[in-house]
């Protein structure tokens, strides 16, 4: 690597081309991965990645604004490698610097309705904005740099461009696909400095390599807690999200997602009962009329109600679908999920796997509707058809929404499109932010909810205590009498 120290001296197109495709790759992979560094104190909702794409957009139009002046100022190979190397250092820095600062930030916004969209707006702003920014200058300093007369200007810029987007785009899948999951965060922005460092160095000389290697010793260092927790005993970042497990000290361990806002899965060392929404599904069997021979859990999580139906209905067999690998493998280690034999794990989304199957269920569980992340493919009058077209006659969909307390307008959406698409729906209170819903294609008279249920597993009775005697039917309309029924194509 030979630097081009003159300013009037231009750089081969190979060492500018490859500064070109290195930046591309800092500026996606930075955002890539800081989407995973914001995500287990602020989630990953569709807020959060607004701010998160948009501040980036925004880092990089000023970035180019910037690196054109500045080129037309001092057109200079060795300036261009220095913001590179500066650019690498900033993104080496966040992931050491983000810790503090965001249980600062989570800390000082935690009472903020608008806390995870404010946090996170600061949160990028103040850790990424500055590293995208220089990336940003790239272009069209190397544009300037590369064009050797107007007659050309064309091809050099079309082939930089090109360069660049290649290099972003493979900025957005190793990240994703392969660094977070393989070695974390952390050490995926190390990984990605140490490529901007040395992508620098075809500008700069050989001996900045240095720079480059003292970056890539940093990986060394051991990454340490995502996020501290008291009792925590497990965490990691699979290629869909942040997982923790955490042991409270009455000896339950609790499944957390991504900011841990709900419970996605509960475990009791002495009882497959948790006092919890969960139980609830154990009430929906006795309601057929029949022995509970199959059942899908849409959204199995950790395995807590299959683990539980698994003991209260042991002739079932049992579906699990569940979108995250690395969530089944949790459930399998600290939730007791591998104790039921009839149970089969399917890593798959939930409404691509009833597309793909042909059996067909007495019992569907959808255990999805959890804010802030509502799937609203798994909310719609499409996917309630294709529920009932996997439903045996007379079986039963069964559903927890879980909404804030002071707005219901999920609960009465969601249970309006179920009555839409099948007739015999009721619902019962769990909580003040939680309603159980259950509905059958079936058009006959519905059985006895109090009968069914005393004809139940005995120790199972427990579960439907918070229920009412007689769940409401649902009419499918809102308090004001009109009908809430969202529509889909998708």
């Amino acid at each position: 690597m030979t630097p081009a120290t003159a300013a009037g001296e231009r750089p081969g197109s190979f060492a500018l081309g490859a500064l070109v495709f290195g930046a591309g790759i800092g500026a996606l992979a930075t955002e890539i991965t800081a989407s995973r560094l914001l995500a287990p104190y602020f989630g990953s909702s569709t807020l959060v990645w607004a701010n998160l794409i948009g501040i980036v957009l925004a880092a990089l139009a000023l970035g180019y604004w910037l690196g054109g002046r500045l080129a037309d100022r001092r057109p200079e190979p060795r300036l261009l490698g220095g913001i590179v190397l500066v650019a690498a250092v900033f993104v080496a820095v966040i992931p050491f610097a983000a810790k503090p600062f965001l249980d600062f930030t989570v800390e000082g916004l935690d009472t903020a309705s608008a806390g995870a969209v404010v946090g996170s707006f600061l949160a990028v702003l103040l850790l990424c904005a500055p590293p995208v920014v220089l990336l940003g200058m790239v272009s069209p300093f190397a544009i300037r740099l590369g064009v050797a007369s107007i007659a050309t200007a064309g091809a050099v810029a079309g082939r930089l461009y090109a360069l660049s987007t290649a290099g972003s785009l493979l900025g957005t899948f190793l990240p994703a696909l392969v660094l977070i999951p393989a070695i974390g965060t952390q050490r995926t922005f190390l990984v990605v400095a140490a490529v901007l460092a040395a992508s620098s160095c075809f500008l700069l000389g050989a001996r900045y390599l240095a720079v480059t290697a003292l970056l890539a010793m940093l990986l060394l260092v051991p990454p340490g807690a995502i996020k501290g927790e008291e009792g925590l005993i497990h965490e990691e970042t699979s290629t869909y999200q942040y997982i923790a497990v955490v042991q409270r000290p009455d000896g339950r361990r609790v499944l957390h997602l991504n900011e841990g806002v709900a419970i996605h899965s509960l475990w009791w060392p002495y009882s497959v009962l948790t006092g919890g929404e969960w139980d609830t599904y154990l009430a929906v069997p006795p309601l057929l009329g029949r022995p509970l021979e199959r059942v899908a859990i849409l959204g199995n999580a950790a395995g807590t109600t299959a683990r539980a139906l698994g003991v209260y209905y042991p002739a079932a067999e049992i579906d699990g679908v569940e979108l995250d690998p690395a969530v089944s493998r949790v459930g399998m280690r600290y939730f007791g999920m591998g104790a039921n034999p009839r149970l089969t794990v399917h890593d798959a989304d939930a409404r691509p796997f009833l597309r793909s199957t042909d059996a067909r269920y007495d019992l569907i569980v959808v255990d999805a509707y959890r804010q802030p992340y509502v799937p609203f493919y798994l909310a719609t009058r499409e996917f309630f058809r294709l529920v009932r077209d996997h439903l045996t006659p007379g079986g039963i969909v069964a559903l927890n929404v879980a909404a804030l307390p002071e707005d219901k307008r999920l609960v009465r959406a969601v249970g309006g499109t179920l009555a839409a698409e099948l007739p015999r729906c009721s619902s019962g209170r769990r909580s003040a932010s939680t309603r159980s819903s259950w509905a059958s294609p079936s058009r006959s008279r519905a059985p006895s909810c109090s009968a069914a249920w005393r004809a139940g597993p005995p120790r199972s009775r427990r579960s439907v205590d918070s229920l009412p005697p007689t769940p409401v039917p649902w009419s499918g309309r809102s308090g004001r009498g009109r009908t809430t029924v969202p529509r889909s194509s998708g």
